[in-house]
This record gives C-alpha cells, sequence and structure tokens, in this order.
C-alpha cells in the first residue's frame, strides 16, 4: 500500500502546484512563478491557510483589484513565452466575477494562467451565503458558472479526491500549445477545508517539457504544391513564432527563399526590425510597406498567428491571395480555406524549406520588398524623429514613441515596451523598434483597456532585470492603475508614460470616420455639470500610490524626464498632454466596423456608402 499524507483539499492543490518544475533555457524553475491573492470569506480560510504553509516554496502576492491581478499573472506567463505562470484566487461573488475580463483576455490570446476563484458552500448548509446567486431554476449555479465559456478547461471541486484527476488535467491544458489557454478549477469553501488521505507519490516534483508538433507529411507535399508556384510570397508571422521559439527559423527561412516578412502584433519581434526583408506591420496597423505587398502576393503564409480582422484588413488586404497556414491548432490552421500544416512553428517551416530546396521567390519581389522596408524605415525615422512642436500644438503619438525609443537606445534589446488599447498599439504597431523576441508586450486580441500598468507588473516580475516601460493613454489609465501602489509595494519599478489627449480620442475618430458627431468620448463632449469636466493631475495620482512623478509639455522636457526615471529607485510616471487629433498618416488598411443603414444625417449616409463599397473587396 502507498504512503499516504492527510492534506486539507486546498494544501493538497498548493503543495502540487509548488512541486511543478519546468525546463528552461535557465535550467529547471518553478512552473508557477507565484500565486496572486485577493483573500475573503471564499478563500481566506482555506487556500490561505495552505499558501501561508507553502509561502517559501511558491510565494503568495497580494493586489489591489482582482481583474489586475489576473492580468498581471497573464503578462506574467506572455513575457515568458508561455512557459512559466502563475495562478490567481478570489473570493467569491464580485472578487470572482471580477476575474470574468481577464479571462477572457487570457482565452482570446492563447495565454494560461490558473483561476481559482472561491465558490460556494456544497453542503448548502447556510445557503444563502453572502455574495451568493441564487438561481431559481438550478440550484447548482453559482457566479462562477460564468467562467465555462470564458475557460479552455472548467471543474468545480466537490470532493478533495476529485484533485488526483482534476489537476493533471488542468497541467495539460496550461502547458499544451494548441489548447493553451485560462483553466478555471471553482473551490467551494467548505471542499476547501476537508481532508483526505492523498497519496505521497503524487506531489513528487514534476518536470514539465513542452513538446513541438511535427509536420504531416501529406500536409508538407500539398503545402510545396502551392508554394512552388508562387512568384511573390509573403509572411505574416504571429505570436506563435515567439512561443515557438521559431525567431532563427523564421530568418533562415526567408533568406533562403526570399521571401518577405510581416509581423502582427503578437509576432512583433519575430524578425528584427532592420533586417532587408522585415517589412514592419501588418494590417489596420500596417505599415505602407507591407500593406503594399499584401495586395500583390500571390502566397501568403500565415505562421503562427490566428488571423484576426486587424491583420487581414477585415479579410480584404490580401483576398487575392492564396492562404498557407503554419498553426499548433487545428482551429487556426483551417482558417478561411487555407492550405494547412498543422505544426509547430519552427518545425514546420524546417520541413517546408527542405521541400524547397532552391525555390526562391521572384527576384523582382525580393527588390520590390527590400526598397519599399528600406523606405519605410527612413520614414519611420523622419516621424519619430521630430523634437520640436511649436506652441499651441501638442505633441502627438508618435513623438512620444521617438523620445521613448532615444531614451532606450543604449539598452534597446534590454528594454520591454508594454501597452493595451486605443491608439497607441496603432503607433506602436508601426513605429516601435525591437530585435528581440519579447521586447515588444502589447495586448491587442482583446484590446483591453487598463491592462497596462497591470500588464507591466507582470512583465516585471518575470524580467526584473529590465527595464519595463509602460505606455497608457488616460482613459485607460483611469480605467485601472491600482497595480502601481503594487509595484511600489513588491520594489518591481516601473516607468510608466501616460498620454493624456483628454478622453477616448481613438474612439473619437472612429466615431467620425463612421459619419458621427463627436459625443460622449472626449471629455469636453460629454454630459457635463456646473464644474464641467475634472482637470486630472496624473503624476500627482500617482505620488499619491507612493511612485515618483511629474508633468512635462515638450519633448525634450519628456527626454529628460525619461532620464530620471530610468535612475529613480521606484515606479516612476512621466505624462504629457498629446494632441487627441493627430495620428501617422502613412499605412493603415480598411477595418470593417458596420455604419448604420438608415439615418438622418448626410455623414452617416456617406459613410455608408463607402463602407459598401469596401466590402466587396472582402474575401469570403
Amino acid at each position: 500500500m502507498s504512503a499516504t499524507v492527510r492534506l486539507t483539499m486546498a494544501q493538497a492543490l498548493v503543495r502540487y502546484l509548488a512541486a511543478l518544475r519546468v525546463t528552461t533555457t535557465e535550467g529547471d524553475l518553478p512552473l508557477f512563478g507565484g500565486v496572486f491573492a485577493i483573500f475573503g470569506h471564499g478563500n481566506v480560510a482555506g487556500l490561505g491557510e495552505a499558501l501561508y504553509q507553502q509561502r517559501a516554496e511558491l510565494p503568495t502576492y497580494r493586489a489591489h483589484n482582482e481583474q489586475a491581478m489576473a492580468h498581471a499573472a497573464i503578462a506574467y506567463a506572455k513575457a515568458n513565452m508561455r512557459r512559466r505562470m502563475m495562478a490567481v484566487t478570489s473570493s467569491i461573488g464580485p472578487g470572482a466575477t471580477n476575474l470574468l475580463t481577464a479571462a477572457a483576455l487570457a482565452h482570446v490570446n492563447r495565454l494560461p494562467v490558473l483561476l481559482l476563484p472561491g465558490d460556494i458552500f456544497v453542503s448548502r448548509r447556510p445557503d444563502p451565503v453572502l455574495q451568493q446567486l441564487e438561481d431559481f431554476h438550478d440550484g447548482s449555479v453559482s457566479a462562477n458558472d460564468a467562467f465555462k465559456p470564458l475557460s479552455r478547461y472548467f471543474e468545480r471541486i466537490y470532493y478533495p479526491e476529485q484533485l488526483l484527476s482534476a489537476l493533471p488535467r488542468a497541467i495539460q491544458v496550461l502547458t499544451d500549445a494548441a489548447q493553451c489557454g485560462p483553466v478555471t478549477l471553482a473551490l467551494p469553501q467548505d471542499v476547501q477545508t476537508m481532508a483526505y488521505d492523498y497519496p505521497l507519490e503524487f506531489f513528487a516534483p514534476k518536470t514539465i517539457k513542452f513538446h513541438a508538433q511535427p509536420a504531416a507529411a501529406d500536409q508538407i507535399e500539398a503545402a510545396l504544391a502551392l508554394l512552388q508556384n508562387a512568384r511573390q510570397p509573403l509572411i505574416v508571422a504571429g505570436g506563435g513564432v515567439l512561443y515557438g521559439a521559431a525567431t532563427e527559423a523564421l530568418r533562415c527561412f526567408a533568406e533562403q527563399h526570399g521571401v518577405p516578412v510581416a509581423e502582427t502584433q503578437a509576432g512583433k519581434g519575430a524578425l528584427a526590425w532592420d533586417h532587408p526583408l522585415q517589412l514592419g506591420a501588418i494590417g489596420v496597423t500596417g505599415s505602407p510597406a507591407a500593406n503594399s505587398l499584401a495586395s500583390q502576393a500571390d502566397v501568403v503564409i500565415a505562421l503562427g498567428t490566428r488571423l484576426q480582422d486587424f491583420t487581414t484588413g477585415s479579410h480584404a488586404l490580401f483576398a487575392q491571395a492564396k492562404l498557407l497556414s503554419i498553426n499548433v491548432n487545428p482551429f487556426d490552421v483551417r482558417k478561411w480555406h487555407a492550405t494547412g500544416i498543422l505544426a509547430d512553428a519552427k518545425l514546420g517551416l524546417a520541413a517546408l524549406s527542405s521541400g524547397l530546396k532552391d525555390w526562391c521567390s521572384a527576384a523582382t519581389w525580393q527588390q520590390q520588398a527590400r526598397q519599399q522596408a528600406d523606405a519605410w524605415r527612413k520614414t519611420v525615422d523622419h516621424i519619430t524623429g521630430q523634437r520640436e512642436v511649436l506652441p499651441p500644438a501638442l505633441p502627438y503619438d508618435g513623438e512620444v514613441i521617438g523620445a521613448v525609443r532615444r531614451s532606450s537606445e543604449a539598452s534597446t534589446e534590454r528594454d520591454i515596451v508594454v501597452c493595451a488599447a486605443g491608439t497607441l498599439p496603432a503607433e506602436l504597431h508601426k513605429l516601435w523598434r525591437t530585435s528581440s523576441a519579447g521586447g515588444y508586450h502589447v495586448e491587442y486580441g482583446y484590446s483591453c483597456m487598463g491592462y497596462e500598468i497591470a500588464g507591466g507588473l507582470g512583465v516585471k516580475l518575470a524580467h526584473p532585470e529590465r527595464e519595463v516601460i509602460v505606455m497608457v493613454g488616460d482613459g485607460s489609465y483611469l480605467m485601472m492603475n491600482s497595480e502601481i501602489a503594487t509595484s511600489v509595494m513588491l520594489d518591481k519599478k516601473l516607468i510608466i508614460v501616460v498620454l493624456d489627449n483628454r478622453g477616448y480620442g481613438c474612439i473619437n475618430r472612429l466615431q467620425q470616420a463612421c459619419g458621427g458627431t463627436p459625443f460622449n468620448n472626449m471629455l469636453e463632449d460629454c454630459l457635463q455639470g456646473p464644474l464641467g469636466a475634472p482637470q486630472i493631475d496624473f503624476a500627482a495620482h500617482a505620488r499619491s500610490l507612493g511612485a515618483l512623478a511629474e508633468n512635462v509639455k515638450t519633448i525634450p522636457q519628456l527626454e529628460a524626464a525619461l532620464q530620471r526615471a530610468r535612475a529613480a529607485d521606484r515606479t516612476y510616471l512621466v505624462c504629457i498632454a498629446t494632441d487627441p487629433k493627430r495620428t501617422t498618416e502613412e499605412g493603415g488598411c480598411w477595418w470593417e466596423v458596420a455604419v448604420p443603414e438608415v439615418s438622418p444625417r448626410t455623414q452617416v449616409q456617406a459613410a455608408r456608402e463607402q463602407y459598401e463599397q469596401a466590402r466587396q473587396a472582402q474575401k469570403v
């Protein structure tokens, strides 16, 4: 009979997580970098006590907002290329439902996070407990059922011994390249405290090894038949290139076969910014070089990308091209009638290159790619090199990005820029330069306002030796900023650059592009009382959370402030007022946003007519 140890369910769960290891380039490390926790009556007595007992092996981090701490955990996993991750625990009720937005974000972005929300009593003895939902038709429903469509795997733990099967299943999903995403284990608070005699071998240290899926021979044959007849191919590099450690394989393939490369938001950094075949960002936020060649390509190789509408121009950008998709996920590889290779990006490229032998794209195509890529790099130099903006004009995002870039010129490969929603991801996708995988960390699958600062904290936890620069608009800052305090408390310094355009400038421009009139986006266009819109001092606010901070007015002042921020001993915020109307004109393509079919306003009618015309170019 095997040896056992008597533990509560919560103790067993924490002990199991603490024992897991993973093989990385730095050697074997804990799979879980820690647990973010905000305690309440649904988890403090059971899971809280268990985490205290294992605090040396599995650190617990306190946060100030449940959604924010989950964002930080997700960013930690992304910064570790999905090889390491974190768990997150909350109480029942609002603590749990605050995690839902983050769960959706992780689901969309295919990023691992283990969610451990407290749940209501299985015994039902004290029903209804504080914060409990009561479904009049199904007594088994709790708020945590909302996680089901947002999780790759969901299980409610009704018995302590259930962990023996639930935990291995959860880890399998979290560490599988194709299934990867959020896992939710709902933990009823009475079950957390129940004891069971667990087999000791269940807690023996286990080392997770990630396995790359090879390409099937018949799929390679079909891909070769397609590609060998191509003269103007284009690679669209997605996040799968980074997560599959395929950046070197991509460079070799592009050079050997003369195939230019464009990058999605998740794939930025897959090829060095100054590589001759690097066309830059593609799609709605794309460069003119990438979008020009995309509109002419005869074959597009979608490498590790889920083909989001911002990448495809709502299926209008490269509608003329045949699609070859290389992806580990069957769901993605079959999109839009593609010829598919179900494989890891590195192994898929290697197999394809072996079959192609000496095949190359047309010499004129390669020449065009190099010329347009070089021209775009010179344009970026011009845009980001602007230092003087004559008053009363305000600088715009591109000029601010240039200042941030110059501040990091001496440590370009060490800095990580973090962003999420609004105008900034578009400008960063076009204008930020990185030569390393992971130097660009932008959440744009879910485009979640409020991710930025919390995400920056997660990145800093993953890479404490690197400078993490969070770029955030005033709208996102106001939505979620509490983890500034957490960063100070944990001594995880961030440099935060707030671009204050006095509202939701991005959506204000979109509203007008669709024929609308400025309404309810910029503070000046909102319903107001007699005191008018608030004059917000973001630097003062950051100082109240324990950070150092200052406001600046000009690009030279910003550059000087960033040097002070780099020398500081804690999180440092710099705020600069920016132009809400001006954006980078170069690049971009159509994006489908539905315009009203009926409206009394002529501007909307005109926008609808343009919308109908643009839809004709879509591939269906």
